[in-house]
């Protein structure tokens, strides 16, 4: 059964296997949620026996939420993540380098079918999510499974992401729509009329 939780088919997750294996994954990320502020050491080593890849630099600030304790989360280097962060990795999550998350952020990959009839039996699918590189999804982001996030993309702050989001735009709203592309006027402006020194702009 525990094959089931990556094919996308339908799978019943009370299944005695499926529950013993994801009971081990959240008696560590009890662990990690109950580390001190100070303890970041710490919390860097059972990260990485927790998540399935975690690249260099991640810093995760608890509580984390994870259904399987990030067992299925494949985080690349230099991954920041506020507080609050949901990872529902009944299947795989991935997120590339350098990408942000501010609080309370919820990526998803778990579904019921629409039929009442199956949800009463409590079947389940998942879909994988991939975030790509330098991405920055604001304070209450939602993802739904399946889907993806180009390079470079910001989610605006409550969005809920309900299709693919392609790279290097600014994307808001729910349902979460395109509103621009990231462009020249981003590198002169940070914020409305808020000029960006040119300094902090070489070698970029």
């Amino acid at each position: 059964m525990l094959d089931d939780l990556h094919s996308g088919a339908l799978y019943l997750p009370t299944d005695e296997d499926i529950v013993r294996e994801q009971t081990l994954c959240l008696e560590k990320l009890y662990d990690f949620n109950a580390t001190r502020p100070s303890e970041l050491d710490k919390r860097r080593r059972m990260l990485q026996e927790m998540f399935a890849e975690l690249g260099e630099n991640c810093y995760i600030e608890p509580p984390l939420h994870c259904n399987f304790g990030g067992k299925h989360v494949h985080f690349g280097r230099n991954v920041y993540a506020n507080f609050g962060l949901t990872l529902v990795d009944d299947t795989h999550i991935y997120v590339g380098d350098e990408t942000m998350f501010g609080p309370n952020c919820v990526l998803a990959t778990a579904a019921h079918p629409i039929l009442p009839q199956l949800r009463a039996k409590e079947f389940q699918y998942n879909q994988p999510i991939h975030i790509g590189k330098r991405c920055w999804l604001g304070a209450g982001v939602i993802v739904l499974p399946g889907l993806r996030i180009g390079d470079g993309s910001v989610i605006g702050a409550g969005s809920v992401v309900t299709k693919d989001i392609p790279a290097n735009v600014v994307a808001a709203g729910n349902p979460c729509r395109v509103l621009r592309p990231i462009s020249e006027h981003d590198r002169q402006y940070y914020w409305r009329n808020n000029r960006i020194d040119p300094a902090l702009l070489q070698n970029l």
